[in-house]
């Protein structure tokens, strides 16, 4: 049997620009020994990667400058982020280092706002674009985000929702967007959106309730599409649909200037991955400079509001294959110190498929497995890959050494989804959460953001009480679990 080395560069090009292994046959993650990890905090564990985020931002960046500056498009481009991707702190302080602006999706995301405007990270020139349904309390937060100077532009959903801001903003100048709801993809469960508002009623908005009122102004017309930037009939045909509608409105609007298309670049899910970024970019400004020079309409500015394109491929989780279960002639499980469902819930939820790599013992033969997660769930399993239908990794003996798993470009979407801090199934606590990041030199440091999460916090939120009963461990102590040394490499 060849070794899994043997495997990984049979099936691609490796060692790719972000993976590769060491002397010691252990992988390197974005030049990041994993194992030294491992070896000061233990598993299970996530991390997060911070220099991938600004690679990214940087990286479309330069794709949309390449693309203006090909076809000599006149508008301007913003870089902002949606933070329903991750809302962790060292997330969003690390994109508005990088003069990033934001995209909103709840009530709660502008206390963030507010406690970043606090900490000098954001300025009241930050873009808030706030998009989604609004409850009052959301309406109310904007609207107070408005009245204090920050330039917040509502993206409107709904008829009803300009209302609000017309009866409870004393700004000057309200800018204001529009939400135009798409059709979905042609095997969707239903054909429109259920988010924006329909083609047929945008131009009756503006006559009869932005035109007549002059601290109103109609600035942008949002263009979300759920499925992301891909190269396929479906996106085109809608993408051309919605600048025609651009063009129609800016005709009578001389104050709207921008597009926010919305949905974003895709992210690597499997070591085999080909995506043209600048040739879509490039379609993209063509296309959209194509439409507006027929209907003799000034291009707009553009903004996109990339999430897990920002943050997903800084992300990864890691595990220890605590036992191997042969269940019957064909089936070997490999059993894990976490849970698929509660810490990568989209691989169970949507069938997401992630790369998966083991960590060490690549000289070792490789078998095909099923991942075990630890929850009762017959759903708590891994057991295919994007490429391909079966999951090989290293065989080993587990009386005699250890085998680490790691799961990569997990970092957009799955603590907001699994509840992070909360109460998961079977209760399985959050895995601790490292932070790594390069010093001024290149150097590796890294940090814990938040131990493993304690059966203290899972008790207070279910309504008992934290007095300790004999022979249970006290406050702040978990049973077997590990203390790790912090020290930065």
């Amino acid at each position: 049997m060849k070794n899994y080395i043997d495997l990984i560069e049979q099936t691609f090009e490796f060692p790719t620009r972000e993976f590769g292994i060491d002397e010691q046959n252990t992988l390197l993650f974005n030049n990041v020994p994993l194992m030294d990890i491992i070896r000061q905090y233990g598993t299970p564990l996530k991390l997060t990667y911070l220099p991938k985020i600004e690679e990214h931002i940087e990286h479309a960046r330069v794709l949309f400058r390449n693309a203006m500056k090909k076809f000599n498009y006149k508008g301007a481009y913003t870089y902002c982020y949606c933070t329903k991707s991750s809302h962790f702190q060292f997330v969003l302080e690390e994109v508005l280092s990088n003069n990033c602006h934001l995209e909103t999706s709840s009530a709660y995301d502008i206390a963030i706002i507010r406690e970043l405007y606090r900490q000098q990270k954001l300025s009241k020139n930050t873009y808030i674009l706030c998009n989604g349904y609004k409850l009052p309390q959301y309406q109310k937060y904007i609207t107070n985000l408005i009245n204090d100077g920050f330039n917040c532009v509502p993206i409107l959903d709904n008829l009803k929702e300009i209302d609000y801001y017309i009866q409870n903003t004393h700004a000057e100048t309200v800018n204001l967007g529009i939400r135009i709801a798409t059709d979905e993809e042609p095997n969707f469960a239903f054909y429109t959106s259920r988010l924006g508002i329909r083609y047929s009623d945008i131009m009756d908005l503006y006559k009869n309730k932005i035109e007549p009122n002059p601290k109103l102004k109609l600035k942008m017309l949002h263009f979300f599409i759920n499925s992301g930037i891909k190269d396929n009939a479906y996106y085109w045909s809608e993408l051309t649909r919605f600048m025609f509608k651009y063009c129609e409105i800016k005709k009578v609007c001389p104050d709207l200037d921008s597009i926010d298309i919305g949905g974003g670049l895709p992210i690597q899910t499997s070591v085999f991955f080909k995506y043209d970024y600048q040739a879509m970019v490039d379609e993209i400004i063509e296309n959209i400079q194509w439409i507006c020079n027929k209907n003799n309409v000034p291009v707009p500015n553009i903004f996109t509001e990339f999430g897990s394109y920002t943050v997903g491929e800084s992300g990864a989780v890691v595990y220890k294959v605590v036992d191997k279960k042969q269940q019957n002639d064909r089936e070997l499980w490999y059993m894990i110190d976490g849970s698929f469902i509660t810490q990568l819930p989209d691989s169970w939820g949507i069938g997401q498929k992630y790369i998966m790599l083991p960590v060490n013992n690549w000289e070792r033969p490789y078998e095909k497995v099923n991942l075990g997660g630890l929850t009762c769930d017959s759903q708590d399993f891994y057991n295919t890959e994007a490429h391909s239908e079966d999951l090989y990794v290293p065989s080993f003996d587990i009386d005699q050494e250890d085998q680490y798993i790691g799961f990569f470009h997990t970092g957009a979407y799955q603590e907001s989804l699994g509840g992070y801090g909360g109460i998961q199934h079977c209760l399985i606590p959050a895995p601790k959460h490292v932070i790594v990041d390069r010093d001024e030199d290149g150097n590796i440091v890294t940090r814990l953001f938040a131990p493993q999460q304690t059966h203290e916090s899972m008790l207070q939120i279910l309504g008992y009480p934290l007095k300790p009963h004999e022979g249970e461990p006290a406050a702040g102590e978990e049973p077997g679990e590990e203390q790790h040394e912090l020290v930065e490499q």
